[in-house]
């Protein structure tokens, strides 16, 4: 019999296998300082472009303020337990209230983490006779959801209305064919990685011909899209049509936590039914009194997503302006693609990093194909005129010194944290 961790220690797996070199510097690096446009990196200021801080909230005085206020009050402790058995209180309830009717739903429920709370309730939602159809470029949390998923699931090509409905079409078959269980559709209200919204207006038209229920995840889309920031459905004026409406804390609420809106009855099925949350403590009230003041925020200071829309179309512009291929965003997201290799992007990102003061997640090979880098660019309402035109300037060097062969090397450097 093998040790279990035998097959570990000989395949660290991808990205793992560059963990002795990339540790602290292109994984798991540490930014440091007041969260904002720019911190410290390694000891240098560099401007980031990593941060979900959509709406600058994450270190905006008003919110530092109650934050603090919060925790003197209540500390982390409270509530105790799991809100079924003893982690219940007025204020988490008041939050899922306001929550439900921001985004016009009749409920919605609270969960610790975005990641494991849309995983948990596909398992809650979905039985082994029901059928899940699921856009190709769902986000990590959907696909580990169904992979918990005992029943059949068909994939559709990326916003792909054709293969969604020859999907749909499988699986209304399949449906027929056990005379048993329901068909849910999972899409994202915007893709985090391309930026492009989902079809979800003509993914509920199909409605008319096919019975199913659509759930969308929506964490790039709260806050920074639609008239009010509710979201994609908001934007695209279909919000009715989405049965369940997911999205977590972690961007335009610069926080922790999430929640799934939709009809009052739905809700409390997955609220008694959700595994994650049941036997999970509560959210402490510091964060639950913190996303109140967060979400009044961000329905009450239209502003801040006005500064954000400036930002992003700006750097948007002037991306497309100097040549670059910014994909079909139609958000704040922003990829910038380009051609080259894992040495070559990785020396480009050292670059920026340590000549040009400028901080960027790139993804390369195996999460895309080989010779393809993409930058993805976050902008929020935090930066500033000046943080543009000092990145617009730094791409256009660098891409330049990428087309000429400057960045080709043999191996990753070696830029990891030695302690």
């Amino acid at each position: 019999m093998a040790d279990i961790f035998e097959k570990l220690v000989k395949n660290y797996g991808p990205i793992g296998q560059h963990r002795d070199r990339a540790h602290g510097y292109f994984a798991f690096p540490k930014l440091e300082g007041p969260i904002s446009s720019r911190m410290k990196f390694r000891g240098k200021d560099v401007i980031v472009w990593s941060l979900n801080n959509y709406l600058g909230l994450a270190n905006h005085p008003d919110i530092r303020k109650i934050d603090a206020e919060a925790s003197a009050e209540w500390g982390l402790a409270y509530p105790m337990g799991a809100r079924m058995m003893s982690g219940n209180s007025n204020l988490h309830e008041q939050l899922e209230a306001e929550l439900a009717a921001f985004e016009h739903k009749e409920d919605a429920i609270l969960m610790n983490y975005g990641y494991q709370g849309i995983m948990s309730a596909i398992d809650a939602i979905c039985g082994r006779h029901d059928v899940i159809v699921y856009d190709a470029e769902s986000h990590a949390c959907i696909i580990d959801g169904l992979r918990l998923h005992p029943g059949h699931r068909f994939v559709f090509k990326h916003n792909d209305l054709a293969d969604c409905e020859k999907q749909l079409e499988r699986a209304t078959a399949l449906i027929e064919k056990q005379k048993s269980g329901g068909i849910l559709v999972i899409t994202e209200g915007v893709f985090g990685m391309a930026g492009d919204q989902g079809k979800l207006k003509e993914i509920i038209d199909f409605k008319k011909k096919y019975d199913f229920r659509l759930l969308v995840d929506d964490a790039h889309g709260f806050g920074t899209l639609g008239k009010t920031g509710a979201g994609a459905g908001e934007e695209q004026g279909c919000q009715d049509g989405i049965d369940l409406y997911f999205s977590t804390f972690a961007k335009s609420m610069a926080s922790i936590g999430a929640f799934m809106a939709g009809d009052r009855i739905i809700i409390d099925y997955i609220r008694y039914n959700i595994r994650s949350q049941i036997f999970a403590k509560s959210l402490p009230m510091p964060i639950v009194v913190g996303n109140l003041k967060r979400l009044h925020m961000l329905q009450t200071m239209p502003e801040l997503k006005e500064k954000l829309w400036y930002n992003a179309l700006k750097l948007q512009a002037g991306l497309k302006e100097r040549g670059f291929d910014i994909g079909n965003t139609d958000t704040p997201v922003t990829p910038v693609y380009m051609k080259g290799g894992v040495e070559e992007a990785t020396a480009m990102v050292m670059d920026l990093r340590e000549n040009y003061g400028v901080f960027a997640s790139i993804v390369v090979y195996p999460v895309i194909p080989k010779g393809h880098i993409i930058y993805r660019l976050i902008p929020s309402a935090a930066h500033t005129d000046e943080d543009i035109e000092i990145t617009l300037k730094a791409f256009s060097e660098t891409k330049q010194k990428l087309d000429a062969g400057v960045y080709k090397v043999e191996v990753i450097p070696d830029m990891a944290e030695k302690n």
